[in-house]
C-alpha cells in the first residue's frame, strides 16, 4: 500500500496560483489534485497519456480544437493521448479539479518543456 498525506503531497506551481499535487499512483496511472485561479488557462498542449479531468469544485472548461465542454462540479471528461487541449478556469471563482493520467506521470512533464 502507498499512503500519501494530501499535505505531504509533492507539489508544483506552473503559474502563479496554479497548484498541482501528485497523490498516490504508479507508472500505469497517477493522480494530480489541482486548484485554478480565476481566469487561469494552461497553454494549449497534447500528451501521451490518456487522460480524464474532474472537477471537484467551481467550473472548468476544457477546450480540444474541434470542441469545448464546461465542467461543473462533479462533471468529468476523457481525453485521449495526444489530443490537443487546455483547461480554463474561465469564472470569478476558484477552481479545483482532480486529474488522471496512464500511463502515469510526473511533473516533469511541465518542467522539462522548453
Amino acid at each position: 500500500m502507498e499512503y500519501v498525506a494530501f499535505d505531504e503531497a509533492e507539489t508544483y506551481e506552473p503559474d502563479e496560483g496554479w497548484q498541482r499535487r501528485a497523490l498516490a499512483g504508479s507508472d500505469q496511472f497517477t493522480f494530480e489534485w489541482f486548484e485554478k485561479p480565476p481566469g487561469h488557462s494552461s497553454p494549449m498542449h497534447d500528451h501521451e497519456n490518456e487522460q480524464v479531468c474532474v472537477c471537484l469544485q467551481g467550473e472548468l472548461t476544457v477546450h480540444t480544437e474541434e470542441e469545448s465542454v464546461t465542467l461543473s462540479e462533479n462533471d468529468s471528461v476523457h481525453l485521449e493521448a495526444w489530443e490537443s487541449h487546455r483547461v480554463e478556469n474561465a469564472s470569478d471563482e476558484r477552481a479545483v479539479g482532480l486529474d488522471v493520467f496512464a500511463p502515469g506521470r510526473g511533473f516533469d512533464f511541465w518542467t522539462d518543456r522548453e
